[in-house]
């Protein structure tokens, strides 16, 4: 007699997909919002002086020094903060512990498709929250949910939500809001005060993007210590090693750096995203690390996505009825940039004229 093993929400459910990971050197990789930059020097030395015999011995389980640096960093308590294995594995705490099986949790759409899959997985309903026609905030008033994810600035689309819409929807929400604050770094503002502010509300950072440590998986939470508390009773005994604790400590012990990588990035985002207006894209605004751009209408986003990458250029492509119409550019150096507006240029020329300029143009009788 055949088994099924597999609890039937697992069987059901469509896994995350991550961006493509190349092995080959000579592809330019604008999927996965990757920082083009090398991270503090003070990592590097950190690496240098690790000792391997320490490996015997198992790591801190609280990462007490990081919670005491990340509390210095937000001026809040060292119990009002967690570590996780990267904010991913917070995230998937939060579907734990916040609400119970039977009440929905919410996110917008489109956002970061992991919140989907964290939902499934604890088999929990769903109540994704479309955004505007521009993918602006749009929150109907009777909107609650026991959890929210909200992803400030959002993903993919870059936008930053108001702040008094924020806000307003966290104070007025009966259940936990996660403000999910991967790319706050590259932000105008943010809104990290609000879990230090408010009963129900949790801000999780990632050192993935702004601190060009993508490779090493290190996130954190801030948030009412009741609510940290309730995630510490969920967490691996040793959920963060030992050599990720000494370097990402050493990353937050520099944040000069990061903040200097962050300013050269901004200005390449900006300077990129004013010559791709300039070839007829149309984009959102972005305050984050990847701008989201609509190709002009003589060509397709999957085209162009295609295009590219037949040139040895990644970018990132969501089918989909919303999602579908755009690629989302991670923002490289400025010397990637060109190669990439350069390449661009030319499949934009091979795709023939915009159609406007055929309407336009005088007949010949």
């Amino acid at each position: 007699m055949n088994r099924n093993y597999v609890r039937p929400a697992v069987v059901a459910m469509t896994a995350y997909t991550p961006g493509e990971q190349p092995r080959e050197s000579d592809i330019l990789k604008l999927n996965t919002n990757e920082n083009p930059y090398p991270p503090s020097p003070a990592v590097t030395e950190a690496i240098r002086r690790f000792s391997a015999e320490t490996l015997r011995l198992y790591p801190d389980p609280n990462c007490r020094r990081l919670c005491e640096r990340v509390s210095e960093i937000h001026r809040c308590r060292p119990e009002q903060v967690i570590i996780g294995n990267g904010s991913d594995e917070i995230l998937a705490w939060c579907v734990r512990a916040f609400g119970r099986r039977h009440e929905p949790v919410g996110w917008f759409e489109p956002s970061y498709s992991l919140y989907s899959v964290l939902t499934c997985a604890e088999e929990r309903p769903a109540a994704p929250l479309p955004l505007g026609p521009n993918f602006e905030w749009q929150m109907p008033e009777t909107y609650r949910v026991s959890l929210f994810f909200l992803t400030q600035p959002n993903a993919p689309t870059g936008r930053r939500f108001p702040r008094a819409a924020v806000e307003h929807f966290c104070r007025t929400n009966d259940g936990v809001v996660v403000l999910d604050e991967a790319y706050a770094d590259f932000a105008s503002a943010n809104d990290l005060d609000l879990a230090l502010s408010l009963p129900n509300v949790i801000a999780v950072r990632t050192l993935s993007k702004s601190f060009s440590l993508a490779g090493l998986r290190l996130g954190y939470a801030v948030g009412p210590s009741d609510l940290i508390a309730a995630l510490f009773k969920l967490k691996d005994s040793y959920n963060v090693d030992r050599l990720t604790q000494e370097t990402a400590l050493a990353a937050l012990s520099d944040l000069g750096h990061m903040r200097d990588n962050v300013a050269r990035i901004v200005r390449t985002r900006e300077a990129t995203a004013q010559r791709l207006y300039a070839m007829g894209f149309d984009l959102t605004p972005s305050e984050t690390n990847f701008l989201w751009a609509k190709p002009p209408s003589k060509i397709s986003a999957q085209t162009l996505f295609e295009r590219l990458r037949a040139e040895r250029i990644f970018v990132r492509y969501f089918p989909g009825e919303r999602t579908g119409a755009y690629v989302r550019i991670t923002i490289g150096t400025d010397e990637q940039m060109a190669r990439l507006l350069e390449a661009g240029r030319r499949i934009l020329a091979e795709a023939g004229p915009h159609p406007a300029a055929i309407e336009d143009a005088p007949s010949v009788s």
